[in-house]
């Protein structure tokens, strides 16, 4: 049964057009959407109104996403926010007013609270997280097996967003455009709060980024805290980039993980406790040796033991794509601590690929690979 509000909105949809030129003028029609900043009217294509569609549901003319911080749902849900409204009876008056309907007398709703995330915030960051959806039979998935990563059954910490919102910069083409696939990566403090998101646009196939200057963001809170694989007791190893970590949990898949994202947050990441021997992934790339060593010193201070963890070529995820998992293991073999190699090693092959093409290059073919 519709309610007054409902009644409202589906009358409002009817006429999505004519709200958002009202409400949204700032904005513009692309197709069967509108595109604007924000519900506030500001300048861009992060929100997105569908102007036709169905009569109810997720497709229904009306809806609206904010791409950019989580934000959604119907017109009524629009103009609150446009007009900073936060009261339902004071809505539902604008409403009306928009559509030229005489004011009731019934006695007025309760107050609705309406709270806003502000943009590239933790609150947005989880509500992107939220929004986003397992990575089984998506195009991250087929990404990360690009990467050489198969294995995903205890990855909880990435989902795939199908219209990720992507902001373009001063190195974009003019035309570039708004939304594309991303895999979404919580990020999250020692306690398991998620205090932050990174995303990384993929191409519509799920080979490759996605063609935009800066395929990889992060947003939300992420000094000292990273993206968590497995939880971290008395060892654990650190690394930057996401692809690098999952290449050595493909050969150690209990070895829990943590990615930094970046090398000034590697050199930030904030440790466990219990922890008593942590091994660095590093970049062999300037702030890649430069972090691991500001990581280490800060472990042994704490009192504990750091191993520095070294790839042949340019990162761990290079090492799986172009050696092949055995290479990677053989290597890895050499430098973990003895007791490590039986506990985190014991089932990591020592030659073929786990679905990787080594072929017969040299390293230093490999090396000269992009």
């Amino acid at each position: 049964m519709r309610t007054v509000a409902s009644d409202l909105a589906h009358r409002l949809a009817d006429h999505a057009e004519a709200v958002c030129r009202h409400y949204l003028s700032e904005g513009r029609r692309e197709g069967r959407y509108w595109l604007v900043g924000d519900a506030r009217n500001k300048p861009g294509r992060s929100l997105y109104v569908r102007l036709r569609g169905s009569d109810e549901g997720r497709g229904a003319a009306g809806k609206w996403t904010d791409a950019a911080t989580g934000e959604h749902g119907d017109l009524l849900d629009l103009i609150a926010l446009n007009q900073g409204l936060h009261r339902l009876r004071d809505t539902l008056d604008e409403a009306r007013r928009f559509l030229a309907l005489p004011r009731p007398e019934p006695a007025a709703a309760p107050p609705r609270r309406l709270a806003r995330a502000a943009t590239g915030s933790s609150q947005a960051a989880q509500r992107l997280f939220a929004m986003s959806k397992p990575l089984s039979g998506t195009i991250a998935e087929a990404y990360l097996r690009s990467r050489g990563i198969a294995d995903l059954r205890t990855r909880a910490a990435l989902r795939f967003h199908p219209r990720c919102f992507y902001r373009p910069g001063r190195d974009d083409a003019p035309d570039a455009r708004p939304a594309w696939p991303a895999m979404i990566a919580a990020v999250t403090d020692l306690a398991g709060r998620q205090t932050g998101a990174h995303r990384t646009w993929l191409d519509d196939a799920g080979g490759a980024k996605a063609p935009v200057a800066s395929p990889r963001r992060a947003m939300g809170r992420l000094l000292g805290h990273g993206v968590r694989f497995g939880a971290a007791r008395d060892v654990m190893a650190a690394g930057e980039g996401i692809e690098s970590v999952l290449s050595l949990g493909g050969v150690m898949p209990d070895l829990p993980l943590v990615a930094a994202l970046s090398s000034a947050h590697l050199a930030a990441l904030v440790l466990p406790q219990t922890l008593r021997r942590l091994y660095i992934a590093h970049d062999d790339d300037l702030a890649g040796h430069a972090a691991a060593a500001a990581l280490a010193e800060r472990a042994l201070n704490a009192g504990i033991e750091a191993v520095i963890l070294s790839p042949s070529l340019g990162d761990f995820n290079d090492d799986l794509r172009h050696l092949g998992a055995g290479h990677l293991a053989a290597a890895l073999r050499t430098q973990l601590v003895p007791e490590d190699v039986r506990r985190f090693l014991n089932r990591a092959p020592m030659s073929g690929d786990l679905g990787v093409e080594v072929g017969s290059a040299s390293l230093a073919d490999a090396s000269r690979r992009p």
